[in-house]
């Protein structure tokens, strides 16, 4: 049967009034099959009753019986028919909760059972008494998500007082006194404000580039500078070192000089000790032997020639050879006797 099916078009499960799919298909005495509320309608509004394919005429108004056997192919038609038409799901639709192969697109979603449904599985709660009470709403996923952790109903307020969504019995308690909105109206809003940051990045993000740019060309302007007083710093301190160089090399020079001089005037005035040493030596000599002699005549002449002594130099009172080598070495920076 199943395989048969497939083969048939809508022609084969379509009623000739209405040219939908059978829907509560019955067949009257000529064969001809029909939806009994067209044909019902058809025949109230004629005056006598005929079939509208073969315009057979009815002495009186057929008693209808439902063709369970066409009424069952054509609601599997029906199924298969929009199983075909609907879309199957993609990432950013909702998907249907019932479909086990391939998942279509949910239309609805109930909130008494929270499971979206596609077109196919919402059937029942069109058609069943009891699921025609339950609410259905548009589709949405993670619906479980979206319901009232206190009340279980749907969150379909937002509090503006502390900025999370409520539902109506929240309203009642918690946010009593709070003011509250519907949730398109406030996404509305946020929306706005989001479109309105969205607008403000750029520029903010193209200030801050610029901000940046300023500070890398201040820290660039800062290194050069800094290079350059390197560079200043390093001439003064090699003119600075040139002139302390010079000055040591003076210094040097002076004090080498001086000593120079000091110690020429130390060898010289050492050179007329030893002379007057060697003077005195000879005196001392002359004089010995001198008192040694009993001749009175040559002790007479030789003591006139010791009269007038050999001239030397009076180291006394201050102007021995070590103070003239003091006052030297006093003038000479830095020596044990220099201030």
């Amino acid at each position: 049967m199943a395989s048969a099916n497939t083969s048939w078009s809508e022609e084969n499960f379509s009623c000739s009034i209405c040219l939908d799919v059978f829907n509560n298909p019955v067949t009257t005495a000529c064969g001809h099959n029909f939806c009994r509320t067209c044909i019902t309608k058809f025949w109230d509004e004629q005056v006598k009753y005929k079939c509208p394919v073969c315009v057979k005429v009815f002495d009186t108004k057929p008693d209808l019986q439902v063709n369970l056997l066409l009424s069952d192919m054509a609601s599997q038609f029906r199924t298969s028919v929009r199983v075909k038409e609907q879309p199957c799901v993609e990432p950013a639709d909702v998907p249907c909760d019932f479909c086990t192969g391939t998942q279509l697109k949910a239309v609805k979603s109930c909130r008494g059972g929270l499971i979206s449904y596609c077109q196919t599985h919402l059937e029942p709660h069109q058609r069943i008494a009891g699921l025609k009470k339950h609410r259905l709403v548009e589709p949405m996923d993670r619906l479980e998500d979206r319901m009232c952790k206190i009340h279980n109903q749907l969150l379909e307020l937002f509090c503006k007082t502390d900025q999370v969504c409520v539902c109506q019995s929240c309203t009642e308690t918690d946010h009593k006194s709070h003011p509250v909105v519907p949730l398109k109206e406030e996404y509305e809003v946020k929306t706005a404000q989001l479109g309105k940051m969205e607008a403000d990045v750029p520029q903010m993000i193209q200030e801050r580039k610029l901000r940046i740019k300023k500070l890398k060309d201040t820290v660039e302007m800062s290194k050069k500078v800094a290079d350059r007083e390197l560079a200043d710093g390093v001439q003064v301190h090699t003119a600075l070192m040139g002139c302390v160089e010079k000055c040591r090399d003076e210094f040097n020079q002076t004090v080498i000089e001086r000593l120079k001089s000091t110690v020429k005037r130390v060898e010289d005035l050492i050179k007329e000790l030893e002379q007057e040493i060697e003077d005195l030596t000879n005196r001392g000599s002359g004089v010995k032997q001198l008192s040694h002699t009993e001749d009175h005549l040559h002790f007479l002449q030789d003591l006139r020639s010791l009269k007038d002594p050999p001239p030397t130099r009076d180291w006394t009172h201050g102007g021995g050879p070590s103070s003239v080598i003091r006052r030297d070495l006093e003038e000479i920076p830095g020596s044990a006797g220099g201030h």
